[in-house]
């Protein structure tokens, strides 16, 4: 398990590249802003897909984000 700054540094980068400066700041002044519960949105998120589904399209994202850089 990554401690918690791993985490942080990793998440954070992650935002920027895919969100750029300004839109990752407004995300996390959302969230928060926001009653925000990760674990139910989470829940919902997902609840009318199958894991091979999800898999599938996780897998499929990683290979265009590969060919992409």
């Amino acid at each position: 398990m990554k401690s918690e700054a791993e985490l942080r540094s990793e998440v954070m980068k992650s935002l920027k590249e895919n969100f750029g400066l300004v839109d990752t700041e407004r995300f996390i002044d959302i969230i928060k802003k926001d009653d925000f519960d990760y674990t139910e949105w989470q829940g919902d998120l997902w609840k009318d897909k199958t894991t091979s589904e999800i898999h599938d399209e996780a897998k499929q994202y990683y290979l265009e984000k590969k060919r992409k850089k």
